[in-house]
């Protein structure tokens, strides 16, 4: 029973305090009162009971000699569910071993904060495939780190031999396709597999400037202040690193139109630009996408004669047309007459707005003493949605066909492609690519695998990882998970982390292409240095959005995933 006098409710203290005092008066029975005290004690007089902290709890309350502890209330949820009808003092329970097992709480991952807090990250879920598939859609994005989870240990990515390193880089530079079987008993001793390993590490990049981090670019400004840069101040220095930048450009684009490089990255201190070779992400020509986009940069692309289109504006008026045209004809099958007039009126009242927009001003016949604005500033007005989109997902620019060309041109010559103040000031944008080119410098992705402890139930059960960290491309984050497929069951699970501002890359950028109804073709796969089934994944039409995939799982052989 409860201990008298004391109300785990007390929220009200002078009602409480009332009930208290009655239910004391009430309690106590008149024969005990009038009852003589035991032979030899001493009278007493009649006493109540102590006064207690109502704010004190049950457990750390001074309780009478041989007085048994207080019974707990039962402090399980109530039947419904719901967590309002849940006491207050329960959301601030600490954690109990009721609580479901299948959820890790934070107290239950202090042996590896490290790796599980990164899987726990918030995710916002677009589209998770209502049954798994075989394999998961294409993710043009640039990735910063992966972080593989399995029950199964990574000790076969770990110390490789310096035979097997070099193999790997003979084997991504002959473009030699590596066929595993299905699964691998002892992976620690497949030389294949370790050689493989190295191999889908690898990346070309341009400039090389080993005390610099040159990926990303866009906000690097912290990670790059104080770094030695030598060039900032000399212009003769700065005219040599960007003379070099061009010819190493120019040679990336000549592999990519010979189909020899499949697509490459150009990442400024502002924006990124993905040139794409003719049959990827289902466009039959060249294509390059540009993402963030300034108005500036768009009239100065313009001007330049680049042809180019914004797909998710335009995807955005064809909605809007849509809707209206739905709700026109909705309203004319109501009422003829609000239709007639919702026709006669279309587009007729932004143009009156233009062109009568200062009449008030001469019928008060002050229109010479009040400035009017400029041409310019009534454009700008008019542009007010577009430059509103800027530095945003939606200015995403698609350049196709002979127009790349041109857009190589105008990147070369672009004085705003370099910043000209701050750590990156002077500094050529970063060149990514899966294959070599001319003046390009070999990388790997630093991998490393750790081996924790997880605390599920009571008990506490082995969870081995591998970080994968660096400028992950599409055809290494599809390289990778084939090999983890092979070694590690068919069992594994991957928390991706996305470079932000190239997620828009995986944008559908044109409905009406017929080349997304095209099979994909591999006649040309073994020159351009990608897997078949990497060439088959990344020529499929784009499905994400604007989203990329930043959670993967692969359970008996199948994936799932969220975006």
């Amino acid at each position: 029973s409860a201990v008298p006098g004391y109300s785990p409710g007390f929220k009200k203290p002078p009602a409480m305090l009332r009930l208290k005092r009655k239910r004391l008066r009430s309690s106590e029975p008149p024969a005990a009162a009038a009852a003589p005290p035991p032979c030899g004690a001493a009278p007493r007089a009649p006493s109540a009971p102590a006064r207690r902290n109502p704010f004190s709890s049950l457990d750390n309350a001074p309780r009478a000699g041989g007085t048994p502890p207080p019974r707990v209330r039962d402090r399980r949820p109530p039947a419904d569910g719901s967590p309002s009808a849940a006491p207050f003092w329960q959301l601030l329970e600490p954690v109990c071993e009721g609580k479901p097992a299948g959820r890790a709480e934070p107290s239950e991952r202090t042996d590896f904060p490290a790796l599980t807090d990164d899987l726990h990250l918030p995710v916002a879920v677009s589209e998770v495939p209502s049954s798994p598939r075989h394999e998961f859609p294409a993710d043009w994005s640039l990735k910063t780190r992966l972080l593989f989870m399995s029950s199964y240990p990574f000790t076969w990515a770990e110390h490789l031999k310096a035979q097997e390193e070099a193999q790997g880089f003979a084997q991504h530079c002959r473009a030699t396709e590596t066929n595993l079987p299905q699964s691998v008993q002892e992976p620690k001793l497949s030389t294949e597999l370790r050689c493989a390993f190295q191999q889908s590490l690898v990346y070309w990049l341009h400039p090389s400037l080993p005390w610099l981090q040159l990926f990303p670019r866009i906000g690097a400004d912290r990670k790059m202040a104080g770094k030695a840069s030598p060039w900032s101040q000399d212009e003769a220095l700065q005219q040599v690193l960007m003379s070099d930048w061009s010819v190493s450009f120019t040679s990336l684009y000549n592999l990519l139109k010979a189909k020899l490089c499949p697509y490459f990255y150009v990442c400024t201190y502002q924006f990124t630009v993905l040139f794409r070779a003719a049959g990827l992400a289902g466009s039959d020509v060249i294509t390059a996408v540009i993402s963030p986009t300034t108005r500036g940069l768009r009239e100065a692309m313009r001007n330049e004669g680049i042809e180019f289109s914004l797909p998710l504006v335009e995807e955005n008026r064809t909605r809007k047309r849509k809707s209206s045209e739905l709700s026109l004809e909705t309203e004319v099958a109501n009422s003829l007459e609000a239709g007639n007039s919702m026709e006669n009126g279309e587009e007729v009242a932004p143009s009156d707005d233009d062109e009568e927009s200062f009449s008030w001003l001469e019928e008060m016949g002050v229109q010479d003493k009040v400035k009017k604005p400029d041409a310019i500033s009534i454009k700008l007005r008019k542009e007010k949605h577009e430059v509103q989109m800027d530095h945003k997902p939606e200015s995403l620019a698609l350049v196709k066909g002979t127009n790349t060309f041109t857009l190589l041109n105008f990147l070369i010559n672009c004085k705003s492609l370099v910043a000209v103040a701050g750590p990156q000031a002077g500094l050529p944008p970063t060149l990514l690519s899966p294959v070599a080119f001319r003046g390009g410098t070999m990388q790997t992705l630093k991998a490393r695998s750790i081996n924790a402890k997880a605390r599920v139930h009571l008990a506490y059960e082995d969870i081995f990882s591998l970080e994968i960290v660096g400028p992950v491309m599409p055809h290494s984050l599809h390289s990778l998970t084939m090999l983890l497929r092979v070694a590690q069951r068919g069992a594994f699970s991957a928390a991706l982390y996305t470079h932000e501002p190239t997620a828009v890359f995986n944008t559908n950028l044109d409905n009406t292409s017929p080349a997304f109804n095209k099979e994909p073709t591999g006649k040309d796969v073994p020159r351009c240095g990608l897997h078949p089934e990497a060439w088959d994944q990344l020529s499929q039409c784009p499905t994400l959005g604007k989203s990329a995939i930043r959670f993967l799982e692969m359970k008996d052989y199948a994936y799932t995933w969220k975006s």
